[in-house]
């Protein structure tokens, strides 16, 4: 099943980042190659329990189940240890990605407190976009009731795009809310 946003991503973000970019073939404009979505718990070294919860959390709002992600190496100021469990992650492709950033444009960002827009300084210079958002009770598929900690979570774009502005202009067509620069301070 094709998502509303890979159609509209079809017929009419391909032709308007072609006819704005010049390219010579639709092959070389860019596209969204996956979506990550990260959740880091220092605190789950002294409770596991959050852990837990967090990655059923994720499950909910990716609709994949999360992984469990460990330390890389040990940082004793933190008090973790090498291979400890700190945070978790989910990778989206495919329709799975489209149906998230949909989702996420239209019905999360508008939930976000005082939100403005997106700020447009985050992006890395290599065609990748993150934002951050403090709570995940933004999203609908999270329960109050249930929730023991508010978590927050970092939300990775990887385009295939060259550049920052090409990456800019590829997320904007695809409806994602960003500052003008009258907005930004």
């Amino acid at each position: 099943m094709i998502t509303r946003l890979h159609v509209r991503y079809r017929s009419e973000v391909l032709p308007a980042l072609v006819k704005r970019f010049g390219y010579g073939n639709s092959m070389a404009a860019p596209k969204l190659r996956k979506i990550t979505v990260n959740i880091g718990l220092g605190e789950a070294s002294q409770n596991i329990k959050l852990l837990d919860t967090a990655a059923v959390e994720l499950g909910l709002i990716a609709g994949q189940k999360a992984i469990i992600t460990r330390a890389k190496k040990s940082i004793a100021n933190f008090k973790i240890r090498k291979g400890m469990p700190i945070g978790c992650c989910v990778t989206l492709r495919g329709e799975k990605m489209y149906e998230f950033l949909d989702r996420l444009c239209s019905i999360v960002l508008p939930r976000v407190r005082d939100f403005k827009g997106l700020p447009a300084g985050s992006f890395d210079g290599r065609g990748n976009y993150t934002l951050g958002l403090k709570d995940q009770l933004v999203f609908p598929e999270i329960d109050y009731t249930r929730v023991d900690k508010i978590k927050g979570m970092n939300i990775t774009l990887t385009t295939s795009a060259h550049s920052d502005e090409e990456c800019r202009e590829l997320l904007k067509l695809l409806g994602m809310p960003f500052r003008t620069k009258s907005e930004e301070r």
